[in-house]
């Protein structure tokens, strides 16, 4: 099944949804701001994605700016600070099966449906 993180009031995340319903395919949605995710699941997602948990972070947040920015921070504080501020992470990101991509451009997605 395929899966979309996404939050409604990102403009980004909702062309990719939008791409998602063009498909035809069956897909779920994850409203990540509401739904609160683990770190293991949000691991597992970086892995899928094949970066670094930092590469996942909207670095633009008032809040990585005011609680974060300049620190040194392990892979595990990275992600423990998105599980706690999920407005960090970077959106929509879409997973189907072992693949994913974020969807910036949301064009991206087409690559993984």
């Amino acid at each position: 099944m395929i899966e979309i993180y996404h939050n409604p009031r990102c403009s980004k995340s909702r062309q990719g949804l939008s791409i998602l319903e063009e498909s035809g395919k069956a897909f779920e949605i994850i409203k990540y701001l509401e739904e609160d995710l683990t770190s293991v699941e949000l691991q597992d997602v970086i892995i899928k994605l094949g970066i670094k948990p930092i590469d996942l972070i909207r670095k633009n947040e008032a809040i990585w700016k005011s609680e974060f920015k300049g620190k040194s921070l392990s892979d595990n504080e990275i992600i423990a600070a998105m599980v706690n501020h999920p407005k960090l992470i970077e959106r929509p990101i879409v997973i189907n099966g072992d693949k994913a991509v974020i969807g910036r451009p949301p064009e991206a997605i087409k690559d993984i449906i």
